[in-house]
């Protein structure tokens, strides 16, 4: 709150609390919020006279809020009292511990004129609220008019003063003060009359000279005062501004009136007054334009101010009455005598009836109904009573009138004192009646009752009786308060009577001010406790704090035990899981013993569960248990949170966002094949816990389909062979093999045949019983478990049944099989026949050589020939027979080798540059047909062959465009489906190309100058970026030879600036600018230079959705450069907004 200042007249200025409520707004009804009953005791509205104070108080009952309401003071409708606290406004709390009462406080110290107006108090917790209005009347003191020194109005303060600086513009339009304070000379120099006369050019020196600092403050009363006064045009001579007559005298009030015919209209005090013809107190007269009225027999009653209407104009007057002064006949006499006499002050005056004044010690004696001073009055004499008298008495009295003063002095003493009983020390147990005694002469001299030297007063509970000697101090039920050293002093005496007043109590644990069921405190571990219980006792107990056997001591580091005067506390700063238990409090004093029970509770996030087991996997799903926590906190578990992740991963994922109930869960939608983990979260009451550990890494795998195509394959008297086809389905579990089951038809137990899986398609199963019926069924068998059955739509007989041999040959085999030399030959030749066949290889009706092995099985014989020879070529006959049944089948196997070289080859003609050749087919073709020749030429200076033709199937050929004046050789290589053949044959004689006289004219060729200046191809387009995300400019150039690529961003190169990024590649030149900001718009070049001269080419690049200034500053970008950019940003807006409007 703003303090007052003073002027350099001494006076405080102007404080101000705000304007306050209009008189018109104050009966208006304000809008508030429900209320509740918050506050007890509610602020009343007072009056106080200027420079007074006042205390408003608001109480609010604490018993249900757990923590301290919010209290709000204004004055009007919003000024918030708050920030205007200083030396004029206080603001104070205070709670009483045992009344659970908060108290708040308003104090205005010495109250100014503005402070009054509607004041309210609005107090807050949580969704309650209650609110109060008062008001505040100040009453003004009329001290007369003061003189105000315009310069001293217009200074500043001192330098000194706690608000030096502040103007007191106020002081010149208010003329009271509520302070009385010393007159000030009026000033020498009329700084107004010189300023209004004065022409505006002059103010600042003429506020120079006189020291007046405010100069527009001044300037501004004087525009007001700058009004020209109006001539009256009702009065030609007004009232003068005062008048005086002696009492009992007569005076006459003249106006001279402009207009005659004006009806006039005379006031006193506001009243108008009539003549009557009985009245001869005012005569009123008329001379031409004259208006008199003559006052007769003036008296007191007519001071008063006279006012004259003529129309609507007014002029005033004030009439004072003089008296004629009362003088002193008879004076007062001195006067001694002792306390309870009766003192009478006997004075004559001049004339009856006169108006004096009784005065003590300079103060005027009062002399009201209830006042022990009587005055009266006879005639001429006067008198001052006192009908029992005290010692205050004593002092000089006087008596005033208006001619003259006399005063005498009155000397009242005491008796002398004498003790009859004196007071005597007392024990009393708490909440007895206490009773203090004592007996004085003489009887009738009052004293008072004093508390260790604090006085006494009596109340409700505590009554203090003076009967005759008797003084008594009764207190009907003693507190702790009570005692101490009560002494008794007689009034005007020196004598004093003591005693000693020893309360004792026996010590008391108040645990029900803690407020908590079964006296268990439940605090959250990690936080701090301080636990504070009421204790009462007199003397003050000896306190014990107990935890199980040990005591806690006041010095403790984490846990301890503090005790106060109506209160003990046991401290815990970081609670922890072991400070749960029972506690102890012992009270010990002389007049007994106390004991009681706290239990404290630490309620913490539970320990995390056990890792989880995964308990079933599936294709995208598996299922998962988990074991309680080991320690729940303190508080049940309300649920768990399970999350995963993939094993590789580090960022885990939450699966339910609604506490899981169990101890068990199903993820679901994970993906098959990849490895996860899973853990676990507790939940209770108090938090999450820590996680668990992971489980162990699981893979989400799904069974495979059934098996499918499942047939019986081939049944003896012993077994049953079955094959089918793998799953449709399998999975990224893959397949591990299969599992194979039978059952004998009547029963339903399924019988393993296989203990290890198999990995083939085809199952023998064995000891079967002969002719027993039986049902088979596959089950494909992976890391996820077993795929559902495929089981055979009939039973099986177990019997062996006769099939006709038949040889199945492959496709590649019913043609010539052919293979080279050295390769390996594996025929495998599948067929069927029950029961076993027989097998037998013939090689043209021959047996075969012994170094073709044969290997026979039951559906299939293999011919295996590790190293194939020429030999080996031929029609081979196979042949199966199951007892009179035969089959026969025949191979045809071809093993071919390179052939051999021409025969024969010779230069048939030469002519030109023309060449024949002509030879004869190999002897040895390699058990193979020749598919072509390839011929070759070397020349007889190098001899290095090149090939002239490839695949030639002829065995005469002409080889053309020879070289003139060379001599060549000529070889020729043979061709079957193996290769070439390993040499070849040459000719023996060359073939000189002779030469015939040409001559050669190797033509003249010009060189084409490719070189050129730099010229864009592809110039740079205006590009509009987002902030933040990388923007590219790009343009082509064409140049020879290959030209400087030159970036300038407004006309600056750039160089080593890693925002930029610069590309050239076939002449196509890139910018990338990484995540620009607005500070990255501007116009951008690309300039090319090489030796034959330079290019370039401009665009304009604009960044969209940029940055504050706040932004800009905190990215470091100099002031200069942020001014530029806010002022582009406004223009382009501006552009912008003016195409949509023509648009």
């Amino acid at each position: 709150m703003p303090e007052p200042t003073k002027k350099d007249d001494g006076q405080p200025e102007v404080w101000s609390l705000g304007d306050g409520q209009p008189p018109e707004e104050i009966d208006k009804q304000i809008e508030t919020p429900p209320l509740s009953t918050l506050l007890i005791e509610k602020p009343q509205s007072g009056s106080i006279n200027v420079g007074g104070d006042i205390n408003f108080v608001a109480k609010v009952e604490a018993k249900d809020l757990l923590r301290k309401p919010t209290i709000k003071w204004f004055k009007g409708k919003w000024m918030d009292l708050a920030s205007k606290t200083g030396k004029h406004l206080q603001l104070k709390e205070s709670f009483d511990r045992f009344t659970k009462i908060h108290t708040f406080e308003m104090h205005i110290i010495k109250a100014k004129e503005n402070y009054a107006g509607n004041y309210r108090c609005e107090v807050n917790y949580k969704d309650k609220f209650d609110s109060c209005s008062f008001d505040l009347e100040i009453k003004e003191v009329s001290d007369g008019s003061q003189n105000i020194d315009i310069r001293s109005a217009f200074k500043r303060s001192s330098e000194g003063q706690d608000d030096a600086g502040e103007l007191d513009f106020s002081g010149l339009l208010k003329h009271r003060q509520g302070r009385e304070h010393k007159q000030e000379e009026v000033p020498e120099v009329d700084v107004w009359e010189i300023l209004k006369n004065a022409r505006p050019d002059e103010y600042e020196k003429i506020a120079f000279t006189y020291g007046i600092t405010d100069l527009r403050g001044l300037l501004k009363r004087l525009k007001k005062t700058k009004k020209e006064e109006k001539k009256s045009e009702a009065f030609a001579k007004r009232l003068e501004p005062a008048y005086q007559v002696d009492k009992g005298g007569k005076i006459r009030l003249v106006v001279d009136l402009a207009d005659p015919t004006v009806e006039l209209k005379w006031y006193k005090n506001g009243q108008e007054i009539r003549s009557t013809p009985n009245n001869r107190k005012y005569i009123f007269e008329h001379k031409g334009t004259q208006r008199i009225m003559v006052i007769n027999n003036c008296q007191i009653n007519d001071d008063a101010a006279y006012s004259v209407t003529a129309g609507e104009e007014k002029c005033t007057t004030e009439l004072f009455v003089k008296e004629l002064p009362v003088n002193i006949v008879k004076k007062l006499e001195p006067v001694k005598t002792t306390v309870n006499e009766r003192i009478e002050l006997e004075c004559e005056v001049s004339e009856e009836g006169a108006k004096v004044k009784w005065m003590k010690n300079g103060v005027e004696v009062p002399t009201g109904v209830r006042s022990r001073y009587r005055v009266k009055s006879e005639g001429t004499k006067h008198w001052l009573i006192i009908d029992d008298a005290t010692k205050d008495d004593t002092g000089t009295y006087s008596l005033m009138a208006t001619g003259g003063t006399t005063e005498a002095h009155v000397q009242v003493d005491l008796k002398p004192l004498k003790i009859l009983m004196d007071l005597q020390s007392v024990t009393v147990l708490l909440g007895q009646p206490l009773k203090l005694n004592c007996e004085i002469y003489p009887g009738n001299v009052p004293g008072r009752w004093y508390k260790n030297g604090q006085l006494i007063q009596p109340s409700e509970r505590l009554s203090i009786i003076h009967r005759t000697k008797n003084h008594s101090l009764d207190i009907e039920c003693s507190t702790i308060h009570d005692a101490g050293d009560y002494t008794f002093v007689p009034e005007g005496y020196t004598q004093t009577l003591s005693a000693k007043v020893h309360i004792i109590d026996p010590p008391r644990v108040h645990l029900e001010a803690l407020n908590v069921p079964d006296d268990t405190v439940t605090v959250v571990a990690g936080n701090k406790l301080r636990l504070e219980i009421p204790i009462s006792g007199e003397p003050a107990p000896r306190v014990v704090w107990m935890k199980g056997e040990r005591v806690i001591l006041d010095s403790g580091n984490r846990v301890r035990a503090e005790t106060f005067a109506d209160h003990t506390c046991l401290t815990i700063d970081i609670v922890e899981r072991e400070d749960t238990g029972n506690y102890k409090i012992v009270l010990q004093n002389e007049a007994g013993e106390d004991t009681a029970s706290v239990k404290i509770k630490v309620v913490d996030i539970p320990d995390p569960p056990e890792a989880p087991m995964v308990t079933d996997v599936g294709g995208d799903w598996c299922t998962m248990t988990w074991e309680l926590p080991r320690y729940d906190g303190g508080s049940p578990i309300l649920g768990y949170f399970i999350e995963r992740k993939k094993k590789q991963s580090s960022r885990w994922m939450r699966l339910n966002f609604d506490l899981c109930k169990e101890t068990t869960f199903e993820p679901k939608k994970m993906i098959e094949g990849v490895p996860y983990e899973v853990r676990i979260f507790a939940v209770n009451a108090i938090g999450i816990s820590k996680p668990s550990e992971p489980s162990k890494p699981f893979i989400p795998l799904a069974v495979t389909s059934e098996p499918t195509m499942l047939v019986v394959d081939d049944v003896t008297d012993t077994t049953v062979t079955m094959k089918w086809r793998p799953p449709d389905a399998i999975g990224a579990a893959g397949l591990d093999g299969y599992q194979v089951e039978y059952c004998i038809e009547g029963t339903d137990e399924w019988i393993l045949a296989n203990k290890e899986l198999i990995e083939k398609t085809r199952y023998t199963i064995t000891g079967l019983p002969v002719e027993a019926k039986i049902l088979v069924r596959i089950k494909a068998i992976n890391a996820a478990g077993a795929s559902p059955p495929r089981t055979t739509q009939h039973s099986i007989l177990v019997k062996e049944v006769i099939e006709p041999p038949k040889i199945r040959i492959p496709r590649h085999l019913k043609q010539t099989y052919i293979r080279k030399v050295g390769e390996v030959v594996n025929l495998v030749v599948p067929f069927v026949g029950k029961p076993r066949p027989k097998v037998n290889w013939l090689k043209e009706g021959q047996p075969i050589d012994q170094t073709i092995s044969i290997r026979n099985s039951d559906c299939d014989s293999i011919m295996f020939i590790r190293k194939a020879e020429r030999k080996h070529s031929g029609k081979y006959e196979l042949s199966v027979q199951v007892e009179n049944h035969i089959d026969t089948a025949m191979l045809d196997i071809q093993i071919v080798d390179l052939p051999g070289p021409p025969q024969a080859v010779k230069i048939e003609e030469v002519w030109g540059n023309n060449v024949a050749l002509d030879w004869n087919p190999p002897k040895d073709n390699g058990n193979a047909p020749i598919i072509g020749y390839t011929i070759q030429k070397a020349d007889k200076k190098t001899m290095e062959w090149y090939t002239c033709i490839e695949h030639y199937h002829r065995t005469c050929i002409t080889i053309s465009d020879l070289v003139v004046g060379n001599e060549y050789f000529f070889r020729i290589y043979s061709e079957n489906m193996v290769g070439l053949s390993e040499s070849a044959t040459a000719t023996k004689d060359s073939a000189l190309i002779v030469k015939e006289g040409l001559q050669l004219k190797i033509p003249e060729y010009n060189d084409r100058d490719f070189t050129e200046p730099p010229i864009f191809t592809q110039p740079l387009i205006n590009t509009f970026a987002i902030a933040g995300y990388n923007a590219t400019l790009n343009c082509s150039v064409r140049a020879n030879p290959r030209p400087k690529v030159i970036w300038m961003k407004n006309k600056i190169t750039i160089i080593d600036d890693p925002r930029y990024r610069m590309f050239s590649n076939q002449g196509v030149c890139t910018l990338e600018i990484r995540k620009p900001s607005p500070f990255d718009g501007g116009v951008y070049t690309c300039k090319a230079v090489n030796e034959l001269g330079e290019a370039q080419v401009d665009c304009k690049l604009e960044v969209k959705g940029g940055f504050t200034f706040f932004e800009l500053m905190k990215r470091g970008v100099p002031l200069h450069l942020i001014d530029k950019y806010m002022n582009e940003s406004k223009t382009s807006e501006k552009s912008e907004s003016e195409k949509k409007g023509s648009i």
